[in-house]
């Protein structure tokens, strides 16, 4: 059974949001083991302390669907390619979290029985409650949709306390800090102001399904080696979207 959550930690129930890329290493490894397991202990140090844990893979280390559509593959093609390279994602987290000893289950949109669950909403909460990390892979199932969208969908359907969208930025700016020396980072965003300032937190339906379900998003830097504790403990880390 899940741990008793430690009283000083400000959100019990998470989404984790990675993106394919983090994976990726300097070279042209696609899945870099080191990284890998690097994020893998972050997950684990705070499925020890009882914070029930759900991952959304995406698959941009391996095939991006957008990409796909510049090499002449369609659109929808390319997506469900997409959405098999998550797969692979998230059953390679899945065995570096195991080997850890941290139980798991990968749920996936599209059905592959051999290799993981279907989605079922009821399960994956019961997971939760057993103390186990889901990790959904395959998007949403759907083309056209993205694993931003995923996140959200998720994060709505499991009623989680927060989306936390781990990047290689440590927040959301004005403007894109690695071209504007000036650009301001800002702590504390409300969806109706980032709407506004067409701050891209997130892909447009994504961020409508936060909007419309009041799911916050925090967007921090999975480089700081306890980012994701510090995230779940409310410490002053990256930037907080809300209503």
């Amino acid at each position: 059974m899940c741990a008793k959550t430690a009283p000083s930690l400000k959100y019990k129930r998470v989404v984790l949001k990675l993106s394919g890329e983090v994976l990726r290493g300097k070279g042209s490894e696609t899945i870099d083991a080191a990284i890998l397991e690097r994020m893998c202990e972050q997950v684990k140090e705070i499925h020890d302390l009882g914070v029930q844990v759900c991952v959304v893979i995406g698959g941009g280390n391996i095939f991006r669907g957008l990409q796909g559509a510049k090499r002449g593959v369609d659109r929808t093609t390319g997506d469900y390619m997409g959405m098999l390279a998550t797969v692979i994602n998230g059953l390679a987290i899945m065995d570096c979290l195991e080997k850890m000893g941290v139980k798991t289950r990968v749920q996936s949109a599209i059905p592959m029985n051999q290799i993981a669950e279907p989605f079922i909403m009821r399960r994956a909460m019961r997971h939760l409650e057993k103390g186990r990390v889901v990790i959904f892979v395959a998007g949403t199932g759907n083309p056209y949709f993205s694993t931003d969208t995923t996140a959200a969908l998720r994060a709505s359907e499991l009623h989680a306390d927060i989306i936390m969208k781990a990047t290689k930025v440590d927040g959301i700016y004005d403007k894109d800090p690695k071209k504007h020396a000036d650009a301001v980072k800002y702590d504390e965003l409300t969806f109706i102001d980032a709407l506004k300032q067409r701050l891209n937190v997130m892909d447009s339906t994504a961020f409508s399904l936060c909007l419309d379900n009041n799911v916050p998003i925090l967007v921090f830097n999975l480089d700081d080696e306890h980012a994701i504790r510090k995230a779940v403990a409310g410490d002053k880390i990256g930037t907080l979207v809300h209503g």
